[in-house]
């Protein structure tokens, strides 16, 4: 290349140049220049020209845009003059008017090539580096900069292997890093290899190398070449992983982009093709819904909602995860029954009539619903009762929810809480999480799309909770008359009226609800059935349901009562009536076999066709005539499943007066028979008892049925009899049972369950039955029809009971 061409190339490159720029692409011009220094002679004084931005090294061309009026001053005599000026970077590029001491100490002597004045007043000149120097003292500041400097000889290049492997290395190293950036014209890689001098390699690496200045100007300060080299090949190094690592996330986005626009013109093309089979589907939903919405009666607070809901399904492109989360929370809003109330019926004789068609007795839940319809018939608007039905298992709480949902004319709604024990299953989960949904509250009401249904809280008693939260809590809020009118659900966002909803919660143990819940609740308690009850119910409903599940509807087989009843006493323990409905079943089963195989069946069941088909009586009444022996007393106890009955044993032996209890009863129990004890102690005399014996008699009490937890108070009276019968050796009278709790003074105090250990007592066949006085009026609650045949003894002493209970 002649020296004309290299000129030509310089000023197309600057005619392409930034005016902001301080230098622009280094070209090398002439290599052997550089490796003969000598041809230039070097003065003792030169003008300085500072540098801000880089670091100009021996043999280097470099275009310079100078803009300082010291610098075009300086550059200016230089040029009318030898051409050369000394090159030095400054130590900190933001100054703008350097002082001596922002100037480094070794810089490098520079041949003016060319100097072109630019259309805008700046001037660029094209500078060759020649041969280092170092500043020995700064003679002049005004109107430039000069110093005396002293001339750095460069060694030379050493011949060993060695150090070819270094230049090599660099060679390798720099044509790596042009490949790698994009912005580095590939010509420069042809430059390299073209380089033979090894001292002009490191110089031209040196001064196109992407670091620190400061990292240059070690570089410019290293005497010795194989150090030089040894600098730059660690700075290298460093610049290749950058730039490994910057096109590894330049092609990573590059990638994502390329995927992002593909699917984008996927989608594109997709909408074009539905639009041309006859619209696009998703405007056609959003449609239907805004089209859905006009009809709708809703709250002014959910109205807006769906309106800002629809604007932002409008924005969102379909194939975005949040359309979907957007799209079912305005459907939730549409489906859901908004004011929308199906009509009561007001007719209250025929509310009555279905209520008693579907249950037998439950006189007092009837006429509670049936006062109910009459506020609502006189006032026609009132907040929904909270009712909560309690009673043993198999009774029909949960049946009598649907029949009073059809007695009134409306919709039934039955949500099982047994076992539930995550609170977002009645508020709902926050429709940002994956698969959330609505509280099962709110699924029902949509579902039956009503707002003023008859839920039925099925097993409230049984409500779990654990780390998830305590959904009983929850149900603070939705049973609360004064709140229910604002039920915040966390899927819906917004507050929904559940004031209408008749809630009716189920339960068998009052004991494990919540107290604060507890309070919310009209508690109404339902007990057990009696025999004449369970009769009258397995002839209404569960006889005919059974031999229609069978197959004998069109039969004339019959059940008499005769034969009902041997059923419901040897066969069945129980206060509902779902144990007889499987003996029943049992039965049916029977006749359907004998259908098929002989094609006829009897018309009535004996006593014994009964045994035949259910086996021996399970229970017995006659128990309770050979257990009648002395120190051993009938009580009644109430389970959560009804009434039962339960034998006190007690026993003496020889030993010191202790006093010892089993049967695995509880502390309240163990302290009734303490106190049983201390009465009978302290009132010797006057039962005419030997205070000794209670001395030399280790007193034993034991409670049959020992697997099975017995606790409460209501066993006093019971064990007090027993201990009276064992020490005096009187027995106890046949067929007679009692209940209460005992003090110290001699009283006998009233227990509650009374009605279900009368009834338990009625169905074990006892005859009468000792009570506190004040328990009369639960047994004046109780039909007469179902005690009869029962003769009631109420006391108000223990010495009543001792009167009452021993034989004489």
């Amino acid at each position: 290349m002649s020296k004309e061409d290299q000129d030509m190339n310089i000023e197309n490159f600057l005619m392409r140049a930034e005016d902001d720029m301080d230098f622009l692409p280094i070209i090398p011009l002439n290599e052997g220049d550089q490796e003969d220094p000598n041809g230039v002679e070097i003065p003792d004084e030169i003008a300085l020209l500072p540098l801000r931005n880089t670091v100009l090294f021996p043999g280097v061309v470099l275009p310079i845009t100078v803009g300082r009026d010291k610098s075009i001053k300086a550059v200016n005599d230089a040029y009318r003059g030898d051409k050369l000026i000394g090159v030095i970077a400054q130590k900190d590029s933001n100054v703008e008017d350097p002082e001596v001491k922002d100037l480094e100490k070794i810089g490098t002597v520079a041949k003016i090539v060319k100097m072109i004045k630019m259309p805008d007043g700046g001037t660029t000149i094209i500078i060759q580096g020649k041969s280092r120097f170092a500043t020995e003292a700064i003679i002049e500041e005004d109107p430039y900069f000069r110093a005396k400097i002293i001339k750095l000889e460069e060694e030379e290049a050493p011949k060993d292997e060695d150090f070819n492997a270094y230049v090599a290395n660099i060679k390798d190293l720099a044509a790596d890093i042009v490949q790698l950036s994009p912005n580095i014209p590939t010509e420069a890689s042809i430059i390299l290899r073209n380089i033979e001098s090894p001292a002009f390699l490191i110089h031209f690496v040196s001064s196109n190398l992407n670091t620190d200045i400061k990292d240059k100007q070690r570089l410019l300060e290293l005497n010795h070449i194989r150090e030089r080299a040894d600098l730059l090949m660690q700075l290298l190094q460093k610049e290749l992983q950058f730039a490994e690592l910057k096109n590894k996330v330049t092609t990573k986005t590059r990638t994502e982009l390329d995927k992002q626009q593909r699917e984008y013109f996927l989608q594109q093309q997709l909408k074009s093709i539905k639009e041309e089979l006859g619209g696009d589907s998703n405007s056609q939903e959003i449609k239907e819904m805004q089209k859905k919405a006009e009809a709708k009666k809703w709250p002014a607070a959910a109205k807006e909602m769906f309106k800002k809901g629809v604007e932002k399904l409008e924005r969102m492109h379909p194939s975005t995860p949040d359309f979907s989360v957007v799209y079912n929370h305005l459907d939730l809003m549409l489906d859901l029954p908004w004011e929308e109330y199906t009509e009561d019926h007001y007719d209250l004789k025929k509310a009555k009539e279905t209520l008693d068609h579907d249950h037998y007795g439950m006189n007092k839940i009837k006429e509670r619903i049936i006062e109910y319809l009459a506020v609502l018939k006189l006032k026609g608007d009132m907040k929904s009762p909270i009712l909560c039905f309690v009673g043993p298992p198999g009774i029909g709480k949960t049946s009598l929810g649907k029949s009073i949902a059809n007695a009134i004319g409306r919709k039934y709604i039955r949500l099982s809480l047994g076992g539930l024990h995550d609170e977002s299953e009645i508020r709902g989960h926050r429709k940002t999480y994956i698969g959330a949904m609505p509280g099962r509250i709110l699924q029902s009401i949509r579902k039956v799309r009503s707002s003023n249904p008859v839920m039925i809280l099925d097993e409230i008693d049984k409500v779990g909770n654990d780390q998830r939260g305590d959904p009983s809590s929850a149900l603070l809020e939705v049973l609360d008359p004064e709140q229910n009118n604002s039920f915040y659900d966390n899927y819906l966002e917004l507050e929904y009226d559940l004031s209408k909803v008749l809630f009716i919660a189920t339960a068998n143990n009052l004991q494990n609800i919540q107290p604060a819940l507890r309070d919310r609740l009209e508690i109404i308690d339902l007990s057990g059935y009696a025999v004449e009850e369970k009769m009258e119910i397995a002839k209404r409903h569960l006889v005919p349901r059974q031999k229609d599940l069978h197959g004998l509807k069109n039969t004339s087989f019959k059940i008499s009562d005769k034969v009902l009843e041997k059923i419901i006493q040897d066969y069945t323990r129980e206060s509902g009536v779902r144990e007889l409905d499987r003996q029943l079943a049992a039965v049916m089963r029977s006749q359907a076999k004998e259908l098929a195989l002989h094609e006829k069946v009897k018309p009535s069941l004996s006593g014994e066709d009964v045994e035949t088909i259910l086996g021996k009586p399970r229970y017995s009444n006659d128990l309770y005539k050979t257990a009648n022996m002395a120190g051993v007393a009938v009580g009644l106890a109430w389970t959560y499943v009804g009434g039962d009955i339960l034998f006190i044993e007690t026993s003496l032996s020889e030993g010191k007066g202790e006093l010892k209890l089993t049967g695995n009863l509880g502390n309240v129990m163990k302290e009734s028979a303490s106190t049983a004890l201390t009465y009978l102690m302290s009132n010797a005399k006057k039962y005419k008892l030997d205070n000794k014996l209670f001395e030399k008699k280790n007193i034993h009490i034991h409670v049959p049925e020992g697997a099975v937890p017995k606790d409460g108070p209501s066993a006093g009276v019971t064990m007090m009899t027993a201990i009276a019968s064992a020490i005096t050796g009187k027995r106890v009278k046949p067929f007679l049972a009692m209940t209460g709790e005992i003090t110290l003074r001699g009283q006998v105090l009233p227990v509650g369950g009374i009605k279900e250990k009368v009834l338990a007592a009625k169905r074990a066949g006892l005859k009468e039955i000792i009570l506190c006085w004040q328990n009369e009026k639960d047994v004046q609650e109780i039909d007469s029809a179902f005690i009869k045949g029962i003769k009631f003894h109420y006391v108000k002493t223990m010495n009543q009971v001792l009167e009452l209970a021993l034989e004489k």
